[in-house]
């Protein structure tokens, strides 16, 4: 009976320690996520975040939601930054601090190079699962940083003049032609210009294109290895933008728009003027006839020459919209494919909004038709597909981000009257050549 009672004990003791064992060895598995000895696992759920300068209700909510519903593992939170210096500052504050911000959009080369600069961009031309190339295109080159891939262009991307069309028809004007030139629109803007209703709008981010256009076949570095912010097309343009300010009062002043921080895109759609200067980005708006009501038919045009004789001149446009992962995420394999799945149809909810993809893996007419859906009748589909689709031979802004800054603060003396456009022009040329010496 005693030998029964220390057997009991003894295989009582040992079933004990099996179990402190086992539910020892359930915990460690549960939080290192681990098999367990039965062959299960258990899955951490993982958070991304992406920053993009889309307003959430444009598209970028609807994508992020289609993910998370395929994906409950991995679930995408989206963060919207406004595309201005203020906003691109709170982004890459974010990405330096390495929480936060996962995925990001990029929407200038020069934006990109600064993070790629400061470390927060992962090198995609290491992935061997996705060929940018093949799936974008030609164009996608214009992103490439050292002949690597720092971030993944997704969209077809254009500037173009947006065009009042029912003031067009009323002052006997046809749309623009594709080779028309500053001084044609000029004369249209002087033409068109009517009480309380500009000529032409720009804005912000389409304020350099035709200057930019000009100098995207030569080169922003003459053969002698000097700037050529100061070439000859660049004076007259300028000029001509200032006659208009100033001499034609047909757009407005520089510094009146600076100050007043004129909502352009609204203003056009208010029938506030004849012309704007934008992107497709305008698109979610002029879709949106709850918020921005209006009549109208739109027309386009192509950003305009400086002058007729130009023989190298490109457009603003080509791929944008490029997607990166930040190199201080802790989940980059997560962040990666859903940039892949973004880059590849899962963006298609912001072709409403004229954000149309560029993989070779969507259909562009699909992407179309949800552009216009059920506005077909707001646009002239001619010049639409004219311009908006059409084929230019396009350039990406491929100076430094101090350049261009620098650049600007030149030029905003000019159209604020502080200096003559000589001084301008030969202090915008002395600012870059000092960036080049270095």
């Amino acid at each position: 009976m005693k030998k029964n009672r220390m057997l009991i004990s003894a295989l009582s003791l040992i079933l004990v320690m099996v179990l402190i064992a086992g539910c020892g060895g359930n915990n460690k598995n549960n939080v290192s996520g681990t098999p367990t000895n039965s062959g299960a696992t258990t899955t951490k759920k993982i958070k991304l975040t992406l920053w993009g300068g889309v307003p959430p209700e444009a598209g970028p909510q609807a994508v992020v939601d289609a993910w998370n519903a395929e994906n409950p593992n991995v679930q995408v939170e989206y963060v919207r930054f406004v595309n201005d210096d203020a906003g691109n500052l709170k982004l890459d504050t974010a990405l330096l601090a390495g929480q936060d911000a996962d995925i990001y959009m990029n929407y200038t080369l020069s934006r990109l190079q600064k993070r790629i600069d400061a470390g927060v961009a992962v090198d995609m031309s290491a992935k061997t699962d996705y060929n940018i190339d093949e799936q974008m295109g030609p164009e996608a080159k214009q992103w490439m940083i050292n002949d690597k891939y720092y971030g993944m262009p997704t969209k077809k991307n254009m500037a173009f003049i947006w065009l009042n069309k029912d003031m067009l028809d009323a002052a006997g004007l046809p749309i623009p032609p594709l080779d028309w030139t500053w001084s044609d629109l000029q004369d249209y803007a002087l033409k068109l210009k009517q009480p309380n209703v500009w000529g032409l709008l720009q804005h912000d981010a389409a304020f350099t294109t035709q200057f930019d256009g000009t100098i995207g076949g030569d080169g922003y570095v003459k053969a002698d290895g000097t700037s050529n912010f100061d070439n000859a097309y660049w004076k007259q343009g300028f000029e001509i933008l200032h006659n208009m300010m100033f001499k034609d009062k047909s757009t407005p002043e520089y510094g009146e728009q600076l100050t007043s921080k004129m909502p352009v895109d609204t203003m056009f759609l208010k029938g506030e003027t004849a012309m704007l200067t934008a992107g497709e980005f305008i698109f979610r708006n002029a879709n949106n006839l709850v918020d921005f009501p209006h009549d109208f038919k739109i027309a386009f045009a192509p950003i305009p020459r400086i002058s007729k004789d130009q023989t190298n001149f490109k457009y603003p446009g080509g791929l944008g919209d490029v997607i990166s992962v930040n190199a201080k995420s802790k989940n980059q394999e997560a962040a990666w494919e859903f940039v892949k799945w973004y880059a590849d149809g899962g963006m298609l909810p912001m072709a409403p909004g004229g954000r149309i993809p560029s993989s070779k893996s969507v259909d562009s007419t699909e992407a179309i038709d949800l552009l216009l859906k059920g506005y077909e009748e707001n646009y002239d589909r001619d010049s639409l597909n004219k311009v908006v689709f059409g084929k230019f031979e396009s350039f990406q802004l491929n100076v430094p981000q101090q350049v261009i800054d620098a650049r600007k603060e030149e030029y905003e003396k000019y159209f604020l009257n502080k200096q003559d456009i000589d001084t301008t022009l030969k202090n915008m040329a002395e600012r870059h050549n000092e960036f080049i010496k270095k």
